[in-house]
């Protein structure tokens, strides 16, 4: 088809010249007018291809039946998609030359982000196909639908990669030409195209963000709400069922006040009484003092406040593990108040075997293993009395899990990261639950 292109081209100038130099130059009678008129033939014929060109290679096409694909002709053609539409519309175009120009099968555009190459367009278009991505140009090189792959360089950087795809046929040397004189054209095009992308993702990360953001204040609220109301209702129970009971004591004990021996004797019984109720009442507010407020977690850290909330248990706790370091309150608090929680639930009446309580500080976060060889509750009622501190736990981005074994025991391990960073992990997450069997030692 070149040479037909050719020779369209040289008959179209020869009849120009003809025209000027040979009609006009016979009607001249100046030998300097003589003498201008083949530059002036060269400056008619560069007009005139201008605007004949494309004529040109449409007429061969259509006597030839094959399309003609230049370097120019693709920047052309691609300059031409990129003052019409956004750099999203230019790159299917890119890709449509690239394989009309090497007859290919198909051609992809892919575009680096973020250190991978991610396939923005391709030609022919396949529908309902997600964008595919690769780590590397010799990963791309080693699909089986790649044949020829060449790089977008920017001084540098990688920018994008060209491939084509021809099988049953050989990549030729104008081929290769072809698509690094595209490459070369093409790398303003394709920098702005790949730093839209890494833009889009970034503003879609900080959305994510955003959400996340907004889901842990709810999260957070939620149980600030909870807390506070199961502190009333402690409270409540506190002065309204132990209080009733004291009050009753000391009238009893007042009634009983007279001169009869016997009844003295009664009232100092009940008064007896209503000194243990008030000793037990002032205790319990001690308990629920230091749960709202613990300051031994101020002053000693984690390791400090679970091992005196383990001297008042009725069972016996087994402390061990370490913290390396002191870390945030929010941090060093959301660990403590779950494995206090879960102490009071496992830990509130005596058993034989002791409940085992492990507080380790390592690989970026701080965690509490408790292991209960014969809990005295379900698994489901455990986790229901904690809700409220998983919820807290998982606002800061932490989790829990429960594992029971063969022989009826549990273990739960609850986490945070040691630095409490934004995260696009998904927040509602609920504690896993993991049902194995016990490995004989």
């Amino acid at each position: 088809m070149r040479p037909l292109c050719r020779l369209l081209v040289a008959g179209l100038v020869g009849a120009v010249f003809a025209v000027i130099v040979g009609g006009v130059g016979l009607g001249v009678e100046s030998a300097q007018t003589a003498l201008l008129l083949p530059f002036v033939a060269a400056a008619v014929s560069v007009a005139v291809l201008a605007v004949a060109l494309p004529w040109i290679d449409r007429l061969a096409q259509g006597v030839t039946r094959h399309p003609m694909t230049t370097p120019y002709s693709s920047l052309a053609k691609t300059a031409a998609r990129i003052r019409a539409g956004s750099v999203e519309e230019a790159l299917p175009g890119l890709a449509e030359v690239l394989a009309d120009g090497t007859r290919a099968q198909c051609a992809v555009i892919w575009l680096a982000v973020e250190e991978k190459l991610v396939s923005a367009a391709s030609h022919p278009v396949i529908e309902g196909v997600e964008a595919r991505t690769t780590a590397s140009l010799a990963a791309l090189l080693a699909l089986p639908d790649v044949d020829h792959v060449v790089p977008v360089l920017d001084e540098s950087m990688l920018r994008a990669a060209l491939t084509i795809s021809k099988p049953g046929l050989a990549v030729t040397p104008a081929d290769r030409r072809l698509m690094q004189d595209v490459a070369n054209g093409a790398r303003l095009l394709l920098r702005g195209a790949q730093l839209n992308a890494e833009l889009e993702k970034r503003v879609r990360r900080a959305d994510e963000l955003a959400t996340d953001l907004q889901a842990s204040r709810q999260r957070l609220t939620r149980a600030r709400d909870v807390e506070r109301r199961r502190l009333i209702t402690e409270l409540t129970h506190v002065t309204t069922d132990r209080l009733v009971a004291l009050r009753t004591e000391l009238a009893d004990a007042k009634e009983l006040l007279s001169d009869d021996a016997a009844s003295a004797q009664r009232a100092k019984h009940a008064v007896a009484r209503a000194r243990t109720g008030l000793d037990e009442l002032l205790d319990r507010f001690r308990v629920i003092a230091r749960g709202v407020y613990p300051t031994v977690l101020r002053a000693q850290g984690p390791y400090g406040a679970l091992d005196e909330l383990a001297t008042d248990r009725p069972r016996p706790v087994l402390l061990s593990g370490s913290v390396s370091q002191r870390l945030t309150w929010e941090v060093e608090s959301g660990i403590y108040y779950l494995a206090a929680s879960a102490m009071q639930q496992l830990a509130d009446r005596p058993a034989e075997q002791p409940l085992h309580v492990h507080l380790e500080h390592t690989k970026g976060q701080l965690a509490v293993r408790i292991t209960d060889p014969t809990p005295a509750m379900a698994t489901d009622d455990l986790l229901a009395a904690l809700t409220i501190d998983m919820d807290r736990l998982a606002a800061l981005g932490g989790d829990v899990e429960i594992t029971e074994d063969g022989a009826g025991g549990i273990a739960l391990r609850a986490w945070l990261p040691d630095q409490l960073e934004p995260s696009v992990d998904d927040l509602t997450r609920r504690p896993s639950l993991v049902r194995s069997h016990r490995v004989p030692p």
